[in-house]
């Protein structure tokens, strides 16, 4: 953990319970800008090890989605009907509006990102079932 909140520059921030039914495991937020005064909201997000998100999708009728910068430790990102992309520091995933999807922490590692949330028109967030622990153990 210590070698991981080196590599970690945004810092993990608080604990996300206003999420955390949305996720299996802990997940850590840490706010980048302010929401109520910038046009983009930023943040780092940290899992602890085998931490990820329920699938989801970032709906838009225009614009709209998300950008992963990876920052520290390793993680999974994983499309609906795709194999997993594994996540390293210094990678950038772009996720398409309207596209089902799931992102976390390696199974034996730390993992942040900064989420970027794409601004669009009549944007929400749909969260769906979880990644179940047979189908992340299969990784």
């Amino acid at each position: 953990m210590s070698d991981f909140e080196k590599e970690n520059i945004f810092g993990i921030g608080v604990p996300n319970d206003a999420f955390a039914e949305y996720f299996i495991g802990q997940s850590y937020l840490n706010p980048l800008v302010d929401i109520e005064n910038s046009a983009v909201f930023l943040a780092n997000v940290t899992f602890e090890p085998g931490c990820r998100n329920n699938w989801h999708v970032h709906h838009a009728q225009s614009g709209g989605g998300q950008i992963l910068i990876c920052v520290a430790g390793e993680g999974w990102y994983q499309v609906e009907g795709e194999d997993a992309l594994s996540l390293k520091p210094g990678m950038v995933v772009e996720i398409p509006a309207n596209v089902k999807h799931w992102h976390g922490a390696k199974k034996d590692s730390w993992f942040s990102h900064i989420a970027v949330e794409v601004p669009g028109v009549e944007t929400s967030n749909e969260w769906l079932e979880e990644v179940s622990d047979e189908y992340y153990e299969d990784l």
